[in-house]
């Protein structure tokens, strides 16, 4: 009887992605700095020792990664990765490892709550009037689940970034993400929601103004325990998101 091997097998990743793993490293350790040239095809090419081929679609990797872009002569440049980017490919890597609502509240209380106390001390003017320009245009479609649930999802992008904090903007996006489709979902089936959200929203800019962080994580723990309360009565925490949103649009086309 053959011994059951200690090992599994090594997977080879293919050439491409070798290529687009090299330029990617040089890019995020900082050795290719933002608007400089990452070299022609042709010098790629010749520099990895592969074929055109690999080289193209490694560069198709990273274009749609948002690390490289083409300048106006077509030429080749490293570029800051977009947030939203990242946020996908991370969003993709949560839903595959099965992840649970309960597992995104969780997270998304530390992240939202560390995300309003920067708010607190470190919002400018500029921070403030878009809060409130958000608040103002939320107020007016509170019957309008859809449009609602991207004007929520707004306003926390807007309050990560008066925490001018870029580490916490990036880390809260993937999980943001997939929160997102469920505000309209809970919105639509739970009739309060809409002015729930909108008043929350309303503390949280006010503490913002007063700088007064211990209303802001009040009202920031008030607000994702109203969305755990919404969302409780449409669906269990502990499915994972893709069944959940799976269940739903099942049910949304019967």
């Amino acid at each position: 009887m053959a011994a059951t091997p200690l090992f599994r097998r090594i997977d080879v990743a293919p050439a491409y992605q070798k290529v687009a793993d090299a330029i990617e490293r040089e890019i995020i350790n900082g050795r290719i700095k933002p608007g400089e040239p990452i070299g022609t095809e042709q010098q790629l090419v010749e520099q990895f020792g592969v074929n055109r081929s690999t080289v193209r679609e490694g560069i198709r990797v990273l274009e749609e990664g948002g690390l490289i872009r083409r300048d106006s002569s077509r030429r080749l440049q490293a570029c800051l990765p977009r947030y939203n980017k990242l946020a996908t490919r991370l969003s993709r890597a949560l839903i595959l490892h099965e992840v649970t609502f309960r597992e995104l509240f969780e997270a998304s209380m530390t992240l939202e709550v560390a995300s309003v106390e920067g708010a607190v001390e470190r919002a400018t003017d500029e921070n403030i009037r878009e809060l409130a320009d958000n608040l103002a245009r939320s107020a007016e479609v509170v019957g309008n689940p859809a449009v609602l649930a991207e004007l929520d999802a707004e306003f926390h992008v807007l309050m990560a970034k008066a925490s001018q904090n870029r580490v916490l903007q990036l880390a809260r996006e993937p999980a943001a993400q997939l929160f997102f489709p469920t505000t309209e979902m809970i919105v639509g089936g739970v009739p309060e929601g809409g002015a729930r959200l909108v008043e929350a929203h309303r503390h949280l800019l006010e503490a913002i103004k007063r700088r007064d962080k211990a209303a802001g994580v009040l009202w920031t723990r008030r607000h994702l325990q109203d969305w755990r309360r919404g969302f409780e009565k449409i669906a269990s925490l502990d499915r994972s998101v893709e069944h959940t949103y799976m269940e739903h649009a099942y049910a949304a086309r019967q």
